[in-house]
């Protein structure tokens, strides 16, 4: 007997979209709870530069696979997965609908696709002589390596993305597959849910950016620069390389002044908007609602609440 598929909306877009805000008023419309999918809100004390909702903006609705996990600690997609398939079944159960939201593409598509992570062979010290060869050759060159066993994989990498090109490479010398097939067979597993796609975007790339460059300006406010002080000093690792963090590390060594520094976070968040866009651009299923169309926030709700109506008859 086939499993009956859960409803679940999945509220996507660029950061400073407005993500949190519609997630808050559909959960608070429906009855229901917000799934975090978001790579580095996963970990404690990284809140303002990771644009953590606050317990304010949260507006006392449940907000789940936030703030769980230590910023020296690893955390694979397969994990926040598994995690996040337990969770939204869990709020299933209590009858309220689950909302997953956020922006990073890979945990969204993970989740909705019930992406299967059975482990693909690895071999570390093959490892080892990929990341020696990037070290003596550059990442342009590992890139390049990758484009030719599997183009497809590689031009959704960018070359700076250097674990996940050496990984991809791994793969292939290993089983003779590229990691973009092992990618597409893991999309063939049973779907858990009816999902309903929401897509926050902009008819003028402009007015996002000045979203952007605001939410900066008022994450200093907040103490973004004693934030990564104190990041910088405690942890090492990938929590360090959030978008906040690596961009004031020159200002907080001395070698460059804040205002510099600032400037460049601004336009590396600007960079990350672009990628989060491309990535979700190719999901034919999101219905996107342009943000600087709506006349006012409430326009967002409603055309949300009538997509989904649509969509799941709620």
């Amino acid at each position: 007997m086939e499993q009956k598929q859960i409803p679940l909306v999945v509220v996507v877009g660029p950061t400073a979209s407005g993500k949190t805000w519609l997630a808050v008023e559909l959960a608070k419309h429906y009855g229901g709870e917000v799934v975090s999918a978001d790579s580095m809100q996963i970990y404690r004390e990284m809140d303002i530069a990771t644009a953590k909702p606050t317990l304010e903006e949260r507006q006392g609705i449940p907000h789940h696979l936030l703030d769980f996990l230590e910023p020296n600690r690893s955390f694979s997609v397969a994990e926040y997965s598994q995690l996040a398939h337990r969770v939204i079944a869990q709020i299933h159960q209590r009858e309220k609908l689950p909302i997953l939201a956020g922006g990073t593409g890979l945990y969204v598509d993970a989740v909705v696709d019930n992406l299967d992570f059975s482990p693909i062979a690895s071999d570390p010290s093959l490892r080892l002589e990929l990341q020696k060869l990037g070290k003596d050759q550059g990442a342009e060159h590992l890139h390049q390596m990758l484009a030719k066993v599997d183009p497809i994989l590689a031009n959704q990498l960018h070359p700076h993305n250097q674990g996940r090109v050496i990984r991809a490479l791994e793969v292939y010398q290993l089983t003779g597959i590229p990691m973009s097939e092992h990618q597409r067979r893991s999309r063939m597993t049973p779907q858990l849910y009816q999902a309903c796609f929401i897509g926050l975007g902009f008819e003028d790339r402009a007015h996002l950016y000045e979203r952007i460059d605001r939410r900066v300006d008022e994450m200093l406010r907040s103490g973004l620069v004693e934030e990564a002080r104190r990041v910088y000093q405690r942890y090492q690792g990938t929590a360090c390389q959030a978008i906040g963090y690596k961009e004031l590390q020159p200002f907080l060594e001395g070698e460059q002044s804040l205002e510099t520094c600032v400037l460049r976070l601004k336009q590396a968040t600007r960079n990350y908007a672009k990628r989060q866009l491309t990535w979700f651009r190719k999901n034919p299923r999101i219905h996107w609602l342009l943000v600087d169309a709506a006349e006012k926030p409430e326009d967002l709700l409603k055309m949300a609440q009538n997509v989904i109506h649509k969509e799941l008859l709620l």
